[in-house]
């Protein structure tokens, strides 16, 4: 077992909350390595913002562990959070006071010396974010940047960021990755909930898929969609006539779809693809497009199948 194994910079164990007869997290186990960005992936409501608050000790579960940098956040809750930058779901700020204001007294609560100052400046200047604002004045976007800025300045061992690009024009958006990246490189580790995919796709090292407060699914990013069928699309040449039924007859080959005037064939390849080239051979063939679905498809697939599955499940208690 590696350092990374042994040591994790989280570890949660069959953590459960409820609130009333609601049950946001049912029993859910996760360990994210030190060093790697971990991307969690799940629609609003899937229990994302509760496990990053039991993290952090800012609510209590009902039952199970967590353990974060090492320490236990219920009895050691201040240690925890000072190695910590955090990013709220849901920024609330005194909107009478500048964005300045907000960010230095953020500083001085975390004992943050002169290099937090000029790092909190670099980032708001990266971000296109005026610090002499009121907070009543911002944007949307431009709060989640004031949010940003404060987890990031004082540089934590660990980021847990809850949607931070909530409300960021696409721009800051890929600017707000880009810190992830570095964060990464320069060896924290970094957290973060999220339910657009493209970017869990872009900087995640692995992703864990939340579903109605059970994680359905960890795996490195690169693994859940190598493990996945390739698309395929094959254009005839004009007057080029093709058999389906060859394809229909190969294992592992789905027709998909047909064109009208029958040139254009879309398949979905979950299986060798060598007899499918060797039949496609007798033909002329005009082009060829791969691809393997990207973390959306496999994502929406997955939901598709469970929603499919429960639904049969009723119709079958009717």
């Amino acid at each position: 077992m590696n350092d990374k194994e042994s040591d994790p910079a989280i570890h949660v164990n069959n953590l459960s909350k409820s609130y009333g007869s609601f049950l946001a997290l049912k029993g859910i186990d996760l360990i994210v390595n030190r060093g790697e960005v971990f991307g969690f992936l799940g629609p609003n409501g899937a229990g994302k913002t509760t496990a990053i608050r039991c993290m952090l000790d800012l609510i209590r579960p009902d039952a199970g562990t967590v353990s974060v940098l090492g320490k236990d956040p219920q009895s050691d809750p201040v240690a925890v959070r000072e190695y910590c930058g955090y990013l709220p779901g849901e920024l609330r700020l005194d909107e009478n006071i500048s964005v300045n204001s907000v960010l230095e007294f953020l500083r001085e609560l975390r004992g943050g010396g002169e290099n937090c100052h000029i790092r909190a400046k670099e980032l708001a200047d990266r971000l296109d974010l005026n610090v002499k604002s009121k907070i009543k004045n911002l944007s949307k976007g431009n709060k989640q940047k004031v949010g940003i800025i404060a987890a990031f300045m004082h540089c934590p061992d660990l980021l847990l960021l809850d949607e931070p690009t909530s409300g960021l024009d696409p721009l800051i958006q890929q600017t707000v990755l880009e810190m992830v990246k570095e964060s990464r490189r320069s060896g924290a580790t970094v957290f973060f909930s999220s339910h657009v995919l493209a970017e869990v796709q872009a900087v995640a090292d692995r992703v864990a898929i939340i579903r109605e407060g059970q994680i359905v699914e960890v795996g490195e990013t690169s693994s859940l969609l190598s493990g996945r069928a390739w698309k395929m699309k094959v254009m005839f040449a004009e007057n080029t006539v093709m058999r389906t039924e060859e394809i229909e007859a190969l294992s592992g080959i789905l027709l998909d779809e047909v064109s009208s005037d029958g040139r254009e064939l879309k398949l979905i390849v979950d299986g060798e693809m060598d007899e499918l080239i060797k039949v496609l051979a007798g033909y002329h063939v005009e082009s060829i497009e791969t691809g393997r679905p990207d973390l959306e498809e496999v994502f929406l697939s997955y939901y598709g199948k469970v929603r499919e599955r429960d639904h049969l499940g009723k119709k079958g208690n009717e």
